[in-house]
């Protein structure tokens, strides 16, 4: 059938599966917003209210899902708009499409009106960017974007589409979408040269990334954990994929991680990486890191491999794929003593806060307790973000959403429409700092047109909180540009986008607060206000050894 290039978009989009789009509409993307128009009942737009919310709404929707998310936005500043949301999608390994459309073919090049080159501005932070100036060959494009976003370490690919492109006609075929493609390069000598190590090791230690919950290997981690008795340290994108109740599980790895898992990782001799890429916040100081230990590193990406840590082992393969064949060939292993040790480190070391007041931490608890674990949890980039990974036990993969390689302010609530948007049965909760809700706090307009029923939880403590803790410890307490003590009232902001909102003071009045927001089936804000000078700890020196994580006690004995 012949078709024009906005319907053969919208006809591929279909063939994707794709059932949500989130964008804002603009000149020179009309004809798509047309098409998309008359296929309304089989594919839902969600209009944000800025194309970064629709780039981060995208990122959510697929965190939550496993699911590729798209976005659209216009030429120009509608597409620039994306790019942080692209970016945060970029560093994180998620499955992203974004459609854009420029100015008509004979104006490329001439600075018309809202004309970029998107395709080269995106470039280093995509896996693969497309301008389309031939409707001939635009179906094709579209189905390779979703295949290379979705195959071996996922990602965000742009399709750029010029508007004379969308108005013009060909024919167009439907096909069938192709299974992402699994990544195996591992040989059986790999495998063998694993199995080895595992074997002699006596105190091994694993530590569990991102890739387990992309490859979706949550159960044969588990298994894994378990055949070769070791403890389990995660990084901030690893979180469910790991039970957090596990007496195996010795929390986050890092400048905010656990003491046990900082002290566990350097005494280990074998450092089993899963889908990890030994981000700086994870390893601190580079020649320190796991010094007593052989790393065995196994990744979909071989570019990954030995970048940061140099590995003394590797196997590189889809990670689900290379745990099955491990847990095969492995027998049962017992590690008495290192667990026990384990163990005592963590009765020694527990995370712990005051108690006395109103705290972030004692409101992740409450989180955790009133939705018992079950909810889906975002979060902005600062102490909200840290405390949210502390103090939350994930049991599931696909329930932590937040942007760990980019650290992007104003990222929690278009996700949190994204996840809620894409598991609807699910709670779904955003946690954000006061100076990160500021940043994009206009998408309670979109969550309260659509009457998408998330729960926005700001914790206000007047300040930017990680900044401030920064200056606190290592800039001799001169508070440059952090105090956000103005005239802003986030309940009446909040009202007049259209949500419920509610301030909580006291201890007493968040869990009644949480539960009131859940039965009402509507978005909600609930604004908690803490001290300004609450920390997170334990809390590593950026460039220091993880081994010298150190918290409040330390400080004060100091």
């Amino acid at each position: 059938m012949r078709l024009t290039g906005a319907e053969i978009v919208i006809e591929c989009l279909k063939e994707q599966g794709v059932d949500t789009v989130f964008g804002y509409p603009g000149g020179t993307i009309l004809n798509i917003y047309d098409a998309l128009y008359k296929h309304s009942s089989e594919i839902r737009h969600v209009l944000t209210s800025h194309e970064q919310g629709a780039s981060h709404a995208a990122d959510g929707y697929a965190r939550a899902t496993g699911k590729v998310g798209v976005c659209m936005a216009t030429s120009g500043p509608g597409a620039t708009n994306l790019v942080t949301g692209i970016a945060t999608a970029y560093m994180d390994s998620v499955p992203m499409v974004a459609i854009t459309a420029n100015v008509n073919l004979p104006l490329l090049g001439k600075d018309t009106f809202q004309e970029v080159d998107i395709a080269g501005v995106t470039m280093p932070i995509t896996k693969h960017g497309y301008i389309v100036k031939d409707v001939n060959i635009l179906a094709d494009t579209i189905r390779k974007a979703f295949q290379i976003a979705k195959s071996g370490r996922p990602g965000p690919v742009l399709v750029d589409i010029t508007k004379d492109v969308t108005a013009n006609t060909c024919e167009y075929t439907p096909v069938s979408p192709k299974e992402a493609q699994k990544v195996k390069r591992y040989t059986e000598s790999d495998l063998e040269e694993a199995v080895s190590l595992i074997e002699k090791a006596e105190k091994p230690f694993i530590y569990l990334g991102g890739g387990a919950i992309i490859s979706e290997a949550a159960e044969e981690v588990a298994e894994f954990a378990e055949k070769i008795d070791a403890p389990v340290c995660d990084t901030l994108m690893g979180k469910g994929a790991f039970d957090g109740h596990s007496s195996r599980y010795t929390g986050m790895i890092g400048m905010h991680g656990t003491k046990t898992s900082n002290f566990g990782v350097s005494e280990c001799d074998l450092l089993i990486a899963l889908g990890a890429r030994f981000s700086d916040r994870v390893i601190g100081n580079p020649k320190t890191f796991a010094g007593n230990a052989k790393v065995l590193h196994i990744d979909i990406d071989a570019a990954e491999i030995g970048k940061n840590i140099p590995a003394y082992a590797s196997v590189t393969g889809d990670l689900k794929s290379v745990l099955q064949e491990l847990n095969v060939r492995l027998a049962k292993k017992e590690h008495t003593e290192w667990m026990a040790h384990i163990a005592k480190l963590q009765e020694k070391y527990p995370l712990k806060y005051n108690t006395e007041q109103l705290s972030c931490p004692f409101v992740i608890e409450e989180i955790d307790r009133v939705t018992k674990g079950e909810a889906v949890i975002s979060t902005d980039v600062g102490q909200h973000q840290m405390w949210a990974a502390q103090y939350y036990k994930y049991t599931k993969p696909r329930t932590f959403l937040s942007s760990g390689g980019l650290g992007t302010m104003g990222y929690g609530l278009g996700a949190c429409i994204g996840a809620k948007v894409g598991q609807p049965d699910k709670i779904c909760i955003n946690i954000a700092g006061d100076g990160c809700f500021r940043m994009n706090m206009n998408e309670l307009a979109t969550a309260s047109r659509y009457n998408i029923p998330i729960i926005q939880v700001i914790i206000n403590n007047h300040v930017l909180g990680m900044v401030r803790q920064w200056q606190t410890l290592f800039y001799d307490h001169r508070y440059s540009q952090t105090v956000l003590n103005d005239k802003v009232d986030f309940c009446k902001v909040s009202e007049g986008l259209g949500c419920t909102a509610m301030r909580v003071t006291k201890k007493e009045e968040f869990a009644p607060a949480l539960e009131k927001a859940i039965t009402m089936q509507a978005p909600v804000v609930i604004e908690c206000v803490i001290p300004e000078d609450d920390k997170v700890f334990p809390m590593v020196p950026a460039g220091a050894p993880i081994s010298e994580a150190f918290d409040e006690d330390d400080l004060q004995k100091a």
